[in-house]
């Protein structure tokens, strides 16, 4: 007889199998991804529909999944009509996010990291507020409310970058919480922050510089990963943008021969501004050792078009709450209802997040 061929999945490595994971579990997850060239995807979520989108796209892809909140996001997450002085809006606005994936998550059975997305220095009070929450919740429950944060100094020098993130990453490690940093610059514009003039020059992580932050990070704890620029942009843009996603092995063989490692890829990278990227583009950045992609300016895009076509195919069933082409008379809640018009956005946006999972080879990891 044929020897039955056992296929380990994600599942097999994680101590919890569904909902939001954290510590130990989140560095394996991203091991065993780093190890067998898949991504897993990072949705910005700004509601509890976009929540569920995503989740329900994973779960039907037998896939885990990343969900974060943006500094803007989470203001929007709060509600619009809530004053975000001081972050106060950003910083509930996540709180309420993180408590409600918690609550939701584990009834999709899969497994979810909980992130918070770019902080630049300006939006350190934002961080600082999520930080807390984290430290309270470890208090009460022995974890962080988010499995991890990221953030994005990238407009500083590179010392104060480093510096900022040693002094942050010392308190996440005491929870065993993990951090992604950013070096090197990502050009367009997302949450305020303004890069579409940036150096091309600067748009390009140098090896010496992601060494750099292994050195000062590595010491404190292994949970972090390196957003290294390769000419990413965020948003669709038109514009000459070159992405160069094969200087990451670079990366990988400058620490690697740095610290004198046996592992090829000693580096946990992330690749921002996927919108618009090519399959190509995200396999050589996959294989070189990306284990995260952000995914926001597509899902954007996808949400609405759902919406948009509905809208535009019952148009003469939403001009008024009784009367349509079928009768004066007729009543129409069955196609103003929100339930029935915000789903089609859910559906095509968990159909982009269904094709990148795909091409981040994400599917069928469980």
């Amino acid at each position: 007889a044929l020897p039955i061929l056992f296929k380990m999945g994600v599942e097999q490595i994680l101590k919890r199998k569904t909902g939001v994971i954290v510590g130990e579990d989140v560095h394996n997850l991203f091991t065993y991804a780093k190890e067998h060239k898949f991504a897993i995807p990072a949705i910005n979520v700004t509601s509890s529909s976009t929540a569920v989108a995503a989740l329900e796209a994973a779960r039907d892809s037998k896939s885990p999944i990343i969900l974060q909140t943006s500094n803007g996001g989470a203001a929007y997450f709060a509600g619009k009509g809530i004053s975000n002085e001081g972050q106060n809006a950003s910083i509930k606005g996540a709180i309420a996010a993180a408590h409600y994936i918690r609550s939701i998550a584990p009834a999709y059975g899969i497994p979810v990291v909980l992130h918070s997305d770019h902080c630049a220095k300006k939006l350190l009070p934002w961080f600082d507020g999520m930080l807390e929450a984290d430290e309270a919740y470890f208090k009460e429950h022995g974890e962080p409310l988010f499995s991890s944060h990221m953030l994005d100094l990238s407009e500083e020098t590179d010392e104060e970058n480093i510096s900022t993130c040693v002094k942050y990453f010392k308190r996440m490690a005491a929870m065993d919480q993990w951090l992604e940093m950013e070096i090197g610059i990502t050009g367009g514009e997302e949450d305020g922050v303004n890069n579409e003039n940036a150096d091309k020059e600067d748009l390009y992580t140098k090896p010496e510089q992601v060494y750099n932050v292994y050195k000062a990070l590595h010491p404190i704890s292994p949970n972090f990963s390196i957003a290294a620029a390769f000419g990413n942009c965020h948003g669709l843009y038109a514009g000459d943008i070159a992405l160069r996603p094969e200087i990451l092995a670079d990366h990988q063989k400058y620490t690697r021969e740095q610290i004198g490692c046996k592992e090829e890829k000693p580096l946990f990278l992330v690749f921002h501004g996927g919108s618009g990227s090519t399959v190509q583009e995200f396999h050589t950045g996959i294989d070189n050792g990306v284990v995260k992609v952000n995914l926001d300016t597509d899902c954007q895009y996808a949400y609405l078009t759902g919406i948009r076509d509905y809208v535009l195919n019952k148009k003469d069933y939403i001009m008024s709450p009784v009367g349509n082409p079928e009768g004066p008379e007729k009543p129409n809640k069955k196609f103003f209802d929100p339930r029935v018009w915000v789903r089609e956005g859910e559906k095509t946006m968990g159909a982009k997040i269904t094709k990148s999972l795909e091409t981040f080879r994400t599917t069928n990891t469980l």
